[in-house]
């Protein structure tokens, strides 16, 4: 049995869950992982791991997919949050942003980033305030609030669909890819922001990321998924001198960087599925 950290601080707690989609393809086989409040952990791996998977039986976003959670349980604050509505998610506290941006292309940035507030019963000069704090951490956008986010370059569509989550006041950001066809310089401002948002509002984060470098830096804890089961997990400065992760993940061993070629065959010998 893996350990999965400290418990008793764990603001979100997922339990040996199995996901299936159209009643026949399994996909997560028993994951577990916990979330502390305040804390910043990476859902790390390659494509097809299951890390979007992860994240969307958390925030019940399955069902549109056909998929369903057939075993374990998810609680939040000690709660089970598995029979609960997207949009009940998100006035828990817990809201994810997507792989992909998806921004609403034809609306302005402002008006996307007022449509996180819309479960919200709060009065307009409180979700002026909100919004100003937005600008305040991404002034890019305020830059560019009246110009249409179809229009927008990729970094700005990920400032504004992680600024869209924070209208709605959450207290747990699920955040999928951020890094995602970005520039290098734009993922260190991305992960930049995260870090002050966490810092600053003390908004928790449960990122999925395959830039495993840029997230062992940013996040506190880590897990590593692969074909839909958590393989390894750690504080993320003990798993960034891991030498199986630093080799087959980051690309470097004792001997320096290795080939492409060299790391996929490390995948016959990695120690921690021997």
């Amino acid at each position: 049995m893996l350990d999965s950290g400290k418990t008793e601080d764990a603001l979100l707690e997922v339990t040996n869950i199995e996901v299936i989609y159209n009643h026949v393809i399994l996909v997560l086989k028993g994951v577990s992982l916990h979330l502390a409040k305040g804390g910043i952990t990476a859902l790390l791996g390659g494509n097809g791991a299951g890390k979007t998977t992860t994240l969307k039986a958390i925030s019940n976003l399955l069902h549109s997919e056909r998929g369903e959670v057939t075993k374990g349980s998810i609680r939040y604050r000690g709660r089970p949050v598995q029979g609960l509505d997207p949009a009940a998610m998100v006035k828990s506290g817990v809201i994810q942003v997507m792989e992909g941006r998806h921004c609403f292309e034809h609306l302005t940035v402002e008006e996307n980033l007022l449509t996180g507030a819309y479960t919200r019963h709060a009065g307009r000069s409180e979700i002026e305030a909100d919004l100003e704090k937005v600008y305040a951490y991404f002034p890019r956008l305020k830059e560019r609030r009246k110009s249409q986010a179809g229009y927008t370059s990729g970094g700005e569509q990920q400032m504004c669909a992680i600024g869209r989550a924070l209208m709605s006041k959450p207290e747990t950001i699920l955040l999928d890819e951020p890094s995602m066809g970005l520039a290098p310089q734009l993922v260190e401002e991305i992960f930049g922001i995260v870090k002050d948002l966490n810092e600053r509002e003390g908004v928790s984060f449960l990122l999925a990321e395959q830039n495993t470098n840029v997230a062992l830096r940013f996040a506190h804890y880590g897990y590593i998924l692969e074909s839909g089961r958590v393989v390894m997990d750690g504080p993320a400065a003990e798993l960034r001198e891991n030498p199986d992760v630093k080799e087959f993940y980051l690309g470097v061993s004792d001997e320096g960087r290795k080939s492409f070629r060299d790391v996929r065959s490390y995948r016959r010998r990695k120690r921690w599925l021997s």
